[in-house]
């Protein structure tokens, strides 16, 4: 059955096949909404349905409740149409194409593969087919073949370039299949393959704003690409970056910081460690921002890390005057197997007036 995504209040239409979801859809035909764990876990795809029905699918309870469920809404990296229209309250009367469609498991070879701080590895790729189009901030899905573990998703560390390399930050996880493999596995010459580009936390080219960046772990490369392309391009408002690490051993990237902090005077860097004692910066971001910068009025805030690391520093951006919704955000979801849905799964929302 052909189905069709309307977009309100745009009036906007957008084909979507049988085979799906909701969220690949509006990706390929260029659409952003905020998405992360693609598996039901996260909530960030959230979205009201206004007409029309859909198969939820498998989704975790604390990303979408029975309230939720109640009122219309759906998790669309998930949900795959049932009726010749679905219509979404998509909350944009333009519902302008932003990003680039996805592409599927595009080739790519590592040329790099360096440890650059305690349990992170730093992968650089160079595609062997048409390089991959992104926003600075998104992420890809990286995976190999045969006994390869799941693709996971991690973000981009450096603004698009003409050969098409992509630069990985990848921190090791005991638990996790993925990051054990490319720790351990992957070698500087191997194949892999990358689905993507995905995600929303982009910035926007026409900003005249002073901005603020969080940073917690590896949510550094999101924050890295975001800052590349702005400073390659001559953002002359005054940028912060603010990042956390527990250890100076885990401490990514002092040397392109530091030259950045040289090479651009509108760039200051601060870092704090969390469970060391130094001559700098020591605590949690979120305990240190009212110190640091009292009134964050006028300012753009992103930040990037853990999801409780995302909500503390929010919370705390709010609390030093910044606008919710100049508070772009980025949380680093586990990749955890989504629960079993309520019993019914076919929703049909009513129309809202």
């Amino acid at each position: 059955m052909a189905t069709v995504i309307r977009l309100q209040p745009s009036g906007k239409e957008v084909p979507c096949s049988e085979t799906q979801t909701v969220l690949e859809a509006l990706e390929h035909a260029g659409y952003a909404l905020p998405n992360n764990c693609r598996a039901g876990a996260c909530g960030e795809c959230k979205c009201r349905v206004l007409s029309g029905t859909f198969e939820q699918g498998f989704v975790m309870d604390m990303a979408l409740s029975g309230e939720d469920r109640a009122a219309g809404f759906g998790l669309m990296c998930m949900a795959k149409a049932t009726s010749s229209v679905l219509e979404l309250d998509y909350g944009t009367a333009d519902a302008q194409p932003k990003l680039y469609p996805p592409r599927e498991g595009v080739p790519f070879v590592i040329i790099d593969k360096l440890m650059r701080a305690l349990g992170v590895v730093e992968l650089r790729l160079r595609p062997l087919a048409d390089r991959l189009r992104y926003w600075p901030g998104q992420y890809i899905m990286l995976g190999g073949q045969g006994e390869a573990p799941p693709p996971r998703p991690y973000s981009m560390a450096n603004a698009p370039r003409p050969d098409g390399e992509i630069t990985l930050l990848v921190a090791r996880h005991e638990g996790g299949q993925t990051s054990k493999w490319i720790h351990d596995v992957l070698a500087e010459g191997d194949e892999v393959f990358v689905s993507g580009p995905y995600g929303t936390f982009i910035g926007d080219v026409s900003l005249d704003a002073p901005v603020l960046c969080l940073a917690g772990g590896t949510g550094l490369a999101p924050i890295l690409a975001l800052a590349d392309a702005a400073l390659r391009r001559g953002f002359a408002p005054p940028v912060t970056l603010v990042y956390s690490a527990r250890t100076e051993a885990e401490v990514y990237g002092r040397g392109l910081l530091t030259y950045w902090e040289r090479r651009y005077p509108n760039l200051t860097i601060k870092t704090t460690l969390t469970r060391q004692r130094t001559d700098g910066y020591s605590g949690r971001i979120p305990q240190l921002l009212e110190r640091l910068y009292p009134d964050l009025a006028g300012h753009r805030v992103f930040i990037a890390g853990s999801p409780q690391f995302v909500a503390d520093c929010a919370a705390a951006a709010l609390r030093c005057g910044a606008e919710a919704r100049h508070i772009f955000t980025e949380s680093y979801f586990p990749r955890a197997a989504p629960a079993l849905p309520e019993p019914s799964r076919l929703l049909s929302p009513s129309p809202l007036g």
